[in-house]
């Protein structure tokens, strides 16, 4: 992706008569405004410019130049400007101020990582093809452009911003890879000659048999792909593949061996391929969403009464109308479009009382490290030394009372009953995400009372549904409380999660009602991949190994400082080690994961790290799965949803065993399904450069459905039809995953 849009910057021509101007010299342009927030702009800078004059630009943390056009431009096709700063962690996005749209974020990152404090870089963005996604901007009532800030605030001097007419894109061939047994997907742009295209293997040429019409996957209507059928399959060696203006070579690799078993299988749990609060209906059904949750810190303050809500420290302790409002509507659309829901019950003695209140005002507590930049006086709570304030809030400033009959009474008078209830979100933390409403440390015997006590409510109010607790947070707090070691100890030095399942067990054995259907833990990988550089990204890659590897010591604290007294301490093993807990504490229990994450929602590898984990979500039989938070159906989690599930075509319903001769986890994941006697497989590809290849005994010869996204071909929804008639040597790309379904 990021070589096709600096050949765009280059290659790309303007029609300038129609263009419209936002900022040449000295101030925006007639028409435009300045809807910037918390940023020191200078529209008349001269410390580094091009013409007479640039924009200088001090953002604070997520704040922004942000300009506004008197009219629209619904119909125009990129955006043109020049930046100079250090490499500026900035978020683009066009919006409309007339119905509230936004574009996908565009990451600076993602148009040049080279761009320099002391010289301008031109740059373009296409609306037909957004960097990052390759989603379309569409058309709209587009008035609007921003360069966010992230989290460190940024210093850029930003030139010569246009809002152009059109792009004319020069015909480029931009990718070809060998793919299956005998296919190479061609990746272009524009009105390519494929007359000009050969193919040779290990220096012999290789004739083209067929070439499919060009597919232009749903978003990205500036790339297409044609599928080309060679007249002999791959084999280890050389292959290369020139056309009028480049030339893509590739060292096809030594086979490895692997054997499906179909007849061997287990059931694959419908739940797993689950997000938090996706966006629609259409969302669901593309990319075969089966379970929904409405969680997160901000349900812990949920009042249905009147559909407030608070995201404690999330956001400077404020209240505000719950987005989406109205829970019981929430659960009739996404169960309307075929998902199963998961809805958070608050358990904490306090929800949101209005839509305006909040807890730790300036006026009341002077001195606050940092306000809210849209709101003055309310503060995040902290001193400058980063100490809670005090005395604590009263809770009544922003809060009404809560209990489990209130919990009881609204989830009984629910028009729709969802499928399964959690009680309350990382309650385990609630003195510090939600510190004006709970400010002391919460041990174990308050987790342990409220899960019963609002379970009960729930089961008492809905008969049958299913509860999921304790919604735990984080590795350290599966196994100690916010009270610290001291309350290990005062429970016999047994840890948390363990003891609050032996627990559970002796509440039922004690009233012949079990509490807990699915014990519910997040986990979100502990390795620091945040530099996003290629040893980060290789990490984030092989890190999910985490999810069920005995011998696979965590590369973070986990490794080095076990904190616990379970066995194998420096290896997270999470599904099999809590599988066996279960068993020990509290037969019969499911294992849900209410969140989970990539680490890199906007990155491929992120995309392919997902990949891995639904795989593995699959073949390890975890019972349900919900993505944190939402993932853009274009970006490359979504792209993970859609490969296994996008669109009526799924994954099987059941596993297919996988014997692999040499099995490299870090570097490759191959999962296969099986459903009415056909085969499904899903291999992903971790490598950054170099293919991988399989002699895969026991895969039926015949006609499949293939989708792939990655590689060279970017990140967008391919997919063809393919004939396998030799399957002793199969290639998936670098950095691609790639599902095979049988027809």
């Amino acid at each position: 992706m990021r070589s096709l849009f600096a050949q765009l910057a280059l290659l790309a021509t303007f029609a300038f008569a129609d263009d419209i101007t936002v900022y040449t010299d000295t101030a925006l342009a007639a028409g435009w405004e300045n809807w910037s927030w918390s940023s020191d702009i200078e529209f008349a800078a001269t410390d580094l410019f091009e013409g007479t004059s640039s924009i200088s630009v001090n953002s604070t943390a997520y704040s922004a130049l942000s300009v506004k056009l008197e009219g629209t431009f619904p119909d125009y096709q990129g955006l043109r400007f020049d930046i100079a700063g250090a490499q500026p962690d900035l978020t683009i996005t066009v919006s409309s101020s007339v119905d509230g749209t936004t574009s996908a974020n565009i990451l600076l990152s993602t148009l040049s990582t080279s761009i320099t404090p002391d010289a301008f870089t031109s740059l373009l963005i296409d609306f037909r093809n957004l960097p990052g996604t390759g989603a379309a901007l569409g058309n709209g009532t587009w008035d609007r452009i921003t360069w966010q800030a992230g989290g460190n605030g940024d210093i850029y001097h930003i030139d010569n911003i246009v809002v152009v007419e059109s792009i004319v894109i020069q015909p480029l061939f931009l990718s070809a890879e060998p793919l299956a047994a005998n296919t190479i997907a061609v990746t272009t742009q524009g009105d390519v000659d494929f007359s000009t295209l050969a193919v040779s293997l290990n220096g012999q040429a290789v004739k083209v048999l067929n070439t499919s019409a060009a597919y232009n996957p749903v978003g990205t209507p500036s790339k297409s792909i044609t599928y080309l059928t060679l007249a002999k399959p791959f084999v280890p060696g050389t292959l290369a593949i020139t056309a009028a203006n480049a030339t893509f070579n590739f060292t096809l690799p030594t086979v490895q061996y692997a054997s499906i078993v179909q007849q061997v299988s287990v059931p694959i749990s419908p739940f797993i391929y689950g997000v938090n609060f996706p966006t629609s209906a259409q969302y669901v059904q593309d990319l075969g969403v089966t379970m929904s949750r409405w969680g997160g810190n901000a349900v812990t303050a949920y009042n249905p009464a009147g559909q407030f809500t608070n995201a404690g420290n999330d956001w400077y302790f404020e209240n505000r109308v719950a987005d989406p409002p109205d829970a019981d509507a929430w659960v009739e659309w996404v169960e309307g479009a075929g998902s199963g829901t998961l809805l958070t019950v608050p358990a904490l003695d306090w929800v949101a009382k209005d839509a305006t209140s909040y807890s730790y005002p300036v006026s009341v507590y002077p001195d606050q490290q940092s306000t809210d930049p849209f709101l003055a006086d309310a503060g995040d709570g902290l001193l400058p030394n980063g100490s809670w304030v005090s005395p604590v809030p009263p809770q009544t400033r922003a809060y009404t009372p809560w209990n489990s009959s209130m919990a009881s009474a609204w989830l009984q008078g629910l028009a729709n009953k969802p499928t399964m209830v959690t009680i309350d979100n990382e309650i385990e933390i609630a003195s510090n995400t939600h510190q004006d409403m709970h400010p002391i440390p919460m041990g174990y015997d308050e987790e342990l009372a409220r899960v019963l006590e609002f379970s009960k409510a729930a089961k008492d109010a809905i008969p049958g549904v299913k509860v999921a607790a304790p919604s735990t947070c984080a590795w350290w707090y599966y196994w100690t409380s916010d009270v610290g070691y001291t309350d290990n100890a005062a429970h016999d030095n047994i840890d948390f999660l363990p003891w609050f399942l032996a627990q559970m067990a002796a509440s039922e054995k004690s009233t012949g009602q079990r509490l807990l259907d699915f014990l519910d833990i997040h986990y979100y990988f502990a390795p620091d991949t945040s530099s996003n550089n290629d040893t980060a990204k290789a990490l984030r890659l092989r890190m999910t190994r985490s999810l069920w590897d005995t011998s696979y010591v965590d590369e973070s604290w986990i490794g080095s400082d076990p904190q616990n007294h379970q066995w194998n301490p420096t290896a997270v093993e999470l599904i099999p080690r809590f599988r066996t807990l279960i068993d020990i504490n509290y037969p019969g229990t499911k294992l849900s994961l209410s969140e989970f994450s990539s680490t890199a929602d906007t990155d491929i590898t992120g995309g392919l790290v997902t990949v891995d984990m639904l795989g593995i979500f699959g073949q390890q039989q975890l019972d349900s799965a919900t993505y944190w938070s939402t993932p853009d159906e274009l970006g490359p989690i979504g792209l993970a949803y859609w490969l296994y599930r996008g669109f009526g075509v799924y994954f099987g319903s059941s596993t297919a065993q996988v014997n692999l001769a040499s099995p490299n986890p870090d570097t490759q994941g191959v999962y296969a399904g099986t459903e009415g006697g056909k085969l499904t497989l899903v291999i992903v590809n971790k490598n950054p450069d170099t293919p991988i290849a399989f002699d895969l005994a026991n895969l039926p010869f015949g006609s499949y459905f293939v989708r792939h996204f990655g590689g060279e071909a970017g990140i967008a929804k391919w997919q063809t039809t393919v004939t396998i008639s030799s399957t002793n040597y199969i290639v998936i790309p670098a950095y691609t995953a790639v599902f095979l379904k049988q027809n």
